[in-house]
């Protein structure tokens, strides 16, 4: 496993890539960098100490300084990535962010540190290892379930294949937490899907030969009761075994 230098006996250092919007509060509007409270949250109970990562290129250095990366939620990415054309469904791509988190990603998977990718992110591992994404699942599954409400977290159901680190840490078949009309269509080279919801959709994914980089169609930062998948993250970047499925 990759070092950073440091004796281990801290708590694990979590990168967490964050939004660059344009805001509003207070008396100020303006860019501003910034990630729903759920993601820092969820790290700390999980026994890690979260750091936010600007979607800047040149935050990639930071991967060096840091056990382990999530790569959070966010807008659809740029078609042109994975060689397509903008559906009329798709959101205003965000260029500099996709390109922060690849050349993130890239520089974890180089150092060998723990990754999770979380709904947007899992799209990314997926783009970025050479993969493609659905555009508007809707098109493909005939319904609305995984984004039923503009702002509001729908529930899925998802199966997930037994003797993967997912189904390892939250069992066979989980109901969570999701807000999404993109997937994974094509899976890239070395990945693996390890979890899909009723309609087919593509809800877990990991990397074959990697020691934790897993990607999940959902969101396990929106459920306070649960924060199994987060604390496996961080017992990876502590060298520690997955926790078994409760």
């Amino acid at each position: 496993m990759a070092s950073n230098g440091s004796s281990r006996t801290h708590r694990p250092i979590v990168g967490l890539t964050a939004y660059g919007e344009h805001v509003r509060y207070g008396v100020w509007e303006h860019e501003a960098v910034l990630l729903p409270v759920t993601y820092p949250d969820v790290v700390l109970a999980s026994g890690g100490i979260p750091v936010l990562l600007p979607p800047r290129v040149e935050s990639a250095v930071a991967v060096d300084r840091i056990d382990a990366l999530v790569l959070s939620g966010g807008p659809d990415i740029a078609p042109g990535r994975y060689g397509e054309a903008p559906h009329p469904r798709t959101g205003e791509p965000r260029p500099e962010r996709d390109a922060a988190e690849i050349a993130m990603l890239h520089r974890a998977l180089e150092r060998g540190i723990p990754v999770l990718g979380v709904c947007r992110g899992v799209q990314l591992l997926n783009v970025a290892l050479g993969g493609t994404l659905v555009q508007h699942v809707p098109d493909a599954v005939g319904h609305t379930g995984h984004n039923p409400t503009p702002g509001v977290f729908g529930t899925t159901t998802v199966d997930l294949v037994p003797g993967g680190r997912v189904a390892a840490t939250v069992g066979t078949t989980v109901a969570v937490q999701c807000h999404h009309h993109q997937a994974i269509d094509r899976v890239a080279p070395g990945l693996r899907v390890t979890g899909r919801a009723a309609d087919g959709t593509v809800e877990a994914v990991e990397l074959d030969g990697a020691p934790f980089v897993v990607g999940v169609q959902w969101h396990p930062e929106q459920d306070a009761t649960d924060v199994r998948l987060m604390t496996a993250l961080v017992a990876a970047a502590t060298g520690n075994p997955t926790p078994p499925a409760r």
